[in-house]
């Protein structure tokens, strides 16, 4: 019996499922009231009545008395209570009923709560380790002074921002730059607040308080980022006030005239805005129904709407526009010859390494040659942020920047020179290779741009939609990724706050601005933007809950599909808009005239309504080409 109590509890604390079980019940009695059927000589009309038209009266009567806020639920409740007092009780209940399905459907268009705020406040390390006098103290963080010594030790995120005083590892700044490789730091060099240690542990000096650490800032400007995201309103409220004095006008003219008060109820009742109300909220459910087959998930209802006005996309770049992940594009030797067995001889050695770029360079050399036996490695060292060196074969190998080869006094190859500059401007990253202290050749590595990128930004420029590349990357990658997509505005070496501004910028012009990204880094820009697209990836459950739309796994492929889909949304929305306002119409003039008493007029409410409704309903199974 207890879990029994426990699950009916549960069960009510969900207002969703609650709305549900009201909805479902009281169509029953308004089914049985429809067919004469009463209950111990009641009619059941009365339950819907009391249960879906008394919160609309109470509302209407609340707003009109405290705000003066005329809307179409004034109208709903005058209707009713006139309904009632000429004891037409099933009319009363079926404008209730579908008002109050009409604002149980918008409600289900409206954004879940969000907890993307709290998450990434967690991702701030709660206690640090202090160094004071050769003594080691687990502090909180909030207790860090400018100049304390924190020790960050492997595996850990950075509690602080500031200078490396000992020591030397990697960093994963993914977090705060959406950059995929890891960051070499040395003594001296600058580490930020929420990036993640790989290797290595270090004794910092800090440069701020945890308050003012760049993880808290990106915080608090989340917190203070306004998009002003309202949820959709309905036509009918955009024109509740004329439509209420239109409605209680014909209707008082019409009893002056006829001093017939069912013919003036009877205009209340056709006036009331029911398929309005059902007109937008179905459409976007049907095409949010839609776009969950092909691999997107609608947070945000009012989403599609502004995403069918967009004019300018902004995309971020690793992990977005890219696959993220670092594969070896190329091997360059002096003599362009024996590049294969080099290739080889750099992987075998990169074997014996454990930093990203070394694992990125066996993976694609093993995915390119998955039956290649490698060498025997000896004599290996590695020079921490320079590379690698070690005997294969009796051959002397060192592999790495141009750092190591200038301390091993290898000149650089005058050869090479000319297509090491060019592949630089390429974007590329170049990893030196030298053999028997002769510089021969380098590998070239990238970050792979998805097979679907070029033909979404062919599809938005086709469609008069601004593209803009918004990324952490340096200048000579993006601006290679930007030409290669043909994207004409390029930010590059941004921050979050940075990203933030930009998007303020571009949404200045009173046009709706759309953010695509993938990464924490982009959780500022994605909630300022009018539309957020979050690429979604694994465990990353913040970006899920701050973003309007998220794609799930590889259907990033559909995103043109995403914005078709909108824009058909849109019409389907006028449509049923234009269809209600006619049947509408010609309801009232039945009314005036007397040839519809407040029975029939309920009954053209619930066929206006149902035929809005079908027409959403065709969202679902559509099928859009370009």
């Amino acid at each position: 019996m207890y879990r029994i109590g426990q699950k009916i509890k549960s069960f009510f604390n969900s207002s969703i499922k609650t709305d549900i079980l009201v909805l479902s019940i009281t169509l029953i009695c308004l089914i049985l009231s429809f067919l004469g059927i009463k209950v111990y000589s009641i009619d059941p009309a009365w339950i819907v009545i009391i249960f879906c038209g008394c919160p609309i009266i109470y509302s209407a009567t609340r707003g009109l008395v405290k705000y003066f806020d005329i809307k179409a639920d004034v109208l709903v409740a005058v209707a009713l209570i006139a309904s009632v007092y000429i004891k037409e009780y099933f009319a009363a209940a079926e404008v209730a009923f579908i008002m109050q399905l009409g604002s149980f459907l918008k409600g289900l268009t409206v954004a879940k709560a969000r907890e993307g705020i709290e998450k990434l406040v967690t991702l701030a390390p709660r206690t640090a380790h202090l160094i004071r006098d050769n003594q080691t103290t687990t502090i909180s963080c909030e207790q860090i002074q400018i100049n304390d010594i924190i020790r960050v030790l492997p595996g850990e995120i950075i509690p602080v921002d500031g200078i490396i005083l000992r020591g030397k590892t990697s960093i994963d700044e993914s977090l705060l730059t959406g950059e995929s490789l890891l960051v070499d730091k040395l003594e001296g060099d600058s580490v930020r607040a929420g990036c993640f240690n790989k290797y290595a542990s270090f004794d910092l000096v800090a440069t701020k308080t945890c308050e003012d650490s760049t993880i808290q800032r990106m915080v608090k400007l989340l917190k203070s980022t306004s998009p002003n995201k309202a949820r959709i309103v309905g036509f009918a409220d955009l024109c509740a006030t004329w439509i209420v004095l239109a409605a209680v006008s014909i209707s008082i003219i019409t009893w002056m005239v006829t001093a017939d008060t069912v013919r003036a109820v009877t205009v209340l009742v056709v006036f009331c805005p029911c398929a309005f109300v059902l007109a937008t909220p179905t459409a976007i459910i049907a095409a949010i129904g839609n776009l969950t087959r092909k691999g997107f998930l609608v947070q945000q209802g009012d989403a599609l709407e502004k995403l069918a006005h967009v004019t300018t996309v902004t995309f971020d770049k690793t992990g977005t526009l890219t696959y993220g992940n670092c594969k070896v594009t190329g091997v360059i030797t002096e003599d362009d010859k024996d590049s294969d067995l080099i290739y080889k001889y750099v992987a075998t050695l990169e074997t014996q390494s454990h930093h990203p770029l070394a694992r990125s360079i066996v993976t694609s050399f093993l995915e390119k040659y998955p039956d290649t036996k490698l060498e025997q490695v000896d004599n290996f060292k590695s020079y921490f942020g320079k590379g690698v060196e070690g005997s294969i074969n009796s051959c002397h190998i060192i592999v790495g920047n141009k750092t190591l080869l200038e301390e091993f006094n290898i000149k650089l190859s005058d050869v090479l020179h000319e297509k090491e500059t060019k592949l630089e401007d390429n974007g590329s990253t170049l990893i030196h290779i030298a053999l028997d202290n002769k510089h021969i050749g380098f590998l070239t590595i990238s970050d792979t741009i998805r097979d679907e990128s070029p033909a979404i930004i062919k599809f938005l420029t086709k469609n008069n939609i601004k593209t803009v590349l918004l990324t952490g990357d340096n200048h000579r990658v993006a601006n290679h990724v930007a030409n290669q997509l043909n994207i004409s505005e390029v930010y590059a070496e941004t921050l979050p706050e940075q990203k933030l501004e930009i998007i303020k910028t571009l949404s200045s012009t009173k046009t709706p601005v759309c953010m695509v990204g993938d990464g924490i880094n982009d959780a500022l820009a994605l909630k300022q933007a009018d539309v957020s697209v979050a690429v979604s990836s694994v465990g990353n459950e913040i970006l899920l809950d701050i973003s309007d739309i998220v794609v799930v796994g590889d259907h990033f492929k559909h995103l043109d599909f995403l914005f078709i889909l909108a824009k058909k949304m849109l019409t389907t929305i006028k449509l049923n808009m234009l269809f209600s306002f006619g049947i509408n119409t010609l309801a009232i003039s039945c009314a005036v005239m007397g040839a519809l008493g407040p029975v029939g007029g309920a009954l053209v409410h619930n066929g206006g309504s149902f035929l809005v409704v079908l027409n959403s309903a065709l969202l679902l199974k559509k099928k859009f080409t370009h």
